[in-house]
């Protein structure tokens, strides 16, 4: 049996959109692409496992504004695997960035900060627990 690969730094690993409607934007998603949506328990709601529909893989999230997502921009959010989230984000404001969220834990699966770079892109940089 082979070992589960590490994402590699740099990398793109996931991909998630923060709505205040997330019902209704996983509907529309549902419809348009095909999705599957699943339920994924967050204490007192639920956001969305968005799967393809062959293969049931789970390919991107679509997320309440709330909780831990409270305040981020309503747009398609990847993230970007680093070593070290704190040293990239600290690196993000040396260079003209600023941190939007976080750094902050992500369950057991590791840690994520969400950045702005100089021209008001939005990213998410996520260092998986290795």
């Amino acid at each position: 049996m082979s070992e589960k690969k590490a994402p590699e730094t740099g990398s793109i690993s996931w991909t998630d959109l923060t709505v205040d409607n997330a019902e209704e934007i996983k509907d529309f998603y549902s419809e348009v692409v095909g999705w599957t949506p699943q339920p994924f328990d967050m204490g007192d709601y639920s956001d969305f496992v968005m799967t393809a529909p062959e293969s049931g893989t789970g390919v991107a999230g679509i997320c309440h504004a709330r909780g831990t997502n409270a305040g981020l921009p309503p747009q398609w959010l990847v993230y970007i695997i680093v070593e070290d989230v704190a040293a990239s984000a600290a690196r993000c404001t040396a260079l003209g960035g600023r941190v939007i969220a976080g750094p902050k834990k992500m369950g057991t699966e590791g840690e994520y900060c969400v950045i702005e770079d100089p021209a008001g892109a939005v990213a998410a940089l996520f260092a998986p627990t290795r």
